[in-house]
């Protein structure tokens, strides 16, 4: 839950558990967890949708920003779910957004 509460609209506690419902019950709702060393340090939420898939969460721990990690856990994500497409929620769109203009993966 740590993660998933960095995200601005996670903050609230009823909120956040929802979310959490939701990936513990949804079947089209999936989390994935970015590990370094013991710890985990990211993660992204997406929910399939027909042919594509929406990221709804992208979170990296404070401390490991500014490193690529969520540059590269999107382009992981990619390279995961091909040949989906990948769409955003209002919330995750900036960030794709600047990845997409960093990356060849995206394109």
């Amino acid at each position: 839950m740590g993660l998933l509460s960095f995200m601005p609209l996670e903050r609230d506690l009823k909120q956040l558990k929802q979310t959490m419902k939701d990936y513990e019950e949804n079947p089209a709702c999936q989390l994935f967890m970015w590990k370094k060393e013991d710890a985990f340090i990211g993660l992204i939420g997406i929910e399939l949708n027909g042919t594509g898939y929406t990221v709804r969460h992208i979170s990296v721990m404070p401390s490991y920003r500014g490193e690529g990690i969520g540059q590269t856990m999107l382009e992981k994500i990619l390279e995961l779910m091909a040949p989906l497409e990948m769409h955003a929620t209002e919330e995750t769109r900036p960030f794709i957004e600047v990845c997409k203009e960093k990356s060849k993966s995206f394109r």
